[in-house]
C-alpha cells in the first residue's frame, strides 16, 4: 500500500510572502503590519480621516487582496456585498471611484502597497 504524504505550506505573509509564525487575520506579518498602521497614520494620497479610518479597517479585517504584483487589488466594500477592483493609483470601480472621486478603496490599496 501507498501511503499519501500530506504536505502543509507556511502560512506568508500577503506583502513580503515571509513565512509567518503565528497566522494572522489581515495574512500580514508584525513588520508589514507596522508599515501600513505608519502609511495610514501619515495619511498619504490626501484622503479624509474618516476613509483613512475604514481602510484600516479594511486592512486588519484582510479585506484587501492584491492581484498583480502589489499595483492592482481586489477590495471588499464596508458592508461586505460588493468586491470592487482598484489600483493603487487611486483608480476604483466603486460608485465614488467612477465619478473620480477619492474612496477608501484607493487608500486601502496604497497602504497595502506601501
Amino acid at each position: 500500500m501507498s501511503a499519501q504524504a500530506t504536505t502543509t505550506e507556511p502560512a506568508r505573509c500577503l506583502k513580503c510572502r515571509r513565512i509567518l509564525r503565528n497566522a494572522s487575520p489581515d495574512g500580514l506579518g508584525p513588520k508589514c503590519r507596522r508599515k501600513v498602521r505608519r502609511a495610514a497614520r501619515t495619511n498619504q494620497g490626501g484622503h479624509h480621516g474618516w476613509q483613512v479610518a475604514k481602510a484600516v479597517e479594511l486592512l486588519e479585517l484582510g479585506a484587501v487582496i492584491p492581484l498583480r504584483a502589489n499595483r492592482i487589488f481586489l477590495v471588499v466594500s464596508d458592508d461586505g456585498s460588493e468586491v470592487y477592483r482598484t489600483a493603487i493609483t487611486g483608480q476604483c470601480n466603486c460608485p465614488a471611484g467612477l465619478r473620480s472621486v477619492a474612496c477608501y478603496h484607493s487608500a486601502a490599496a496604497s497602504m497595502a502597497a506601501a
